[in-house]
């Protein structure tokens, strides 16, 4: 039971699991909450951010698995999608293994920032109308590039990861926000195969608090989908607003 000897942390590690599965379904951020409290069981931070994605991948696969049975998943897309993502998160996992991930946070801090600009100024930039078609990735280079960036800060961080996919799979390829959030997290699981086989394998992994979180995070991913496939897209927009304000305020405080 090492990290986990007090049953209160245990109890926390479960509630925001579920947390953080609702957020990170819904808009992103849920790993600005957890990785703090997994800290606090006496982690560092590599520990702590490797740990952290056991959770990740389960919350993943069980969403992708609930968006296919509300009939929202569009696998035809997603090889395309992840061959730059991964590319990506090769780079930004190796980085991880060796640097701090506090280097990552003026970036993070940036991009939500002027994805909270656009939202209120402009929403029709990052946000798709409801007659509008999703873009051909082959005939949109800037979002090959985007998702590299999107795989090596997930690589890196993955907190707040989602809400970068948000802008390229919204913003640039203009796919509606319900299969935007179904595509996000099956790029998440993608990626997330990848970074915890190099965290394991550098030793950062704690299997059983990993585990715990990823219990509550499952439950989570139920609740979003299902809450995602029940509102309206204006209500996912200021869901999603609401989010990158709160962890750009938390950002900032912390910072």
């Amino acid at each position: 039971m090492e990290y986990l000897s007090d049953p209160w942390l245990v109890a926390a590690l479960l509630v925001s699991g579920v947390i953080a599965g609702f957020v990170n379904t819904l808009a992103g951020g849920g790993g600005l909450l957890i990785l703090p409290l997994l800290m606090l069981t006496g982690m560092g931070p590599a520990l702590a951010n490797g740990t952290m994605r056991v959770g990740v991948l389960l919350q993943g696969i069980e969403g992708v698995r609930q968006f296919h049975r509300h009939g929202s998943m569009t696998f035809a897309v997603l090889p395309g999608i992840m061959i730059p993502t991964l590319a990506g998160a090769l780079v930004g996992t190796l980085a991880a293994s060796f640097l701090p991930p506090e280097i990552l946070k003026p970036v993070l801090l940036t991009t939500l920032i002027v994805m909270a600009v656009i939202m209120v100024v402009k929403p029709s930039t990052l946000m798709p109308g409801p007659d509008e078609a999703p873009r051909d990735l082959k005939n949109t280079p800037a979002a090959w590039a985007g998702l590299f960036l999107v795989g090596a800060y997930g690589g890196f961080a993955q907190a707040g990861v989602g809400f970068i996919m948000i802008a390229v799979l919204a913003g640039q390829l203009r796919y509606d926000l319900v299969r935007t959030n179904a595509l996000k997290l099956a790029i998440t699981t993608g990626f997330t195969i990848l970074a915890l086989a190099i965290f394991a394998w550098r030793g950062q992994v704690a299997l059983l608090p990993g585990l715990v979180l990823a219990a509550g995070m499952v439950v989570g991913v139920r609740f979003g989908v299902g809450f995602a496939h029940r509102v309206s897209q204006r209500m996912l927009k200021w869901i999603l607003l609401v989010m990158v304000v709160a962890v750009c305020a938390a950002a900032a405080i912390k910072g």
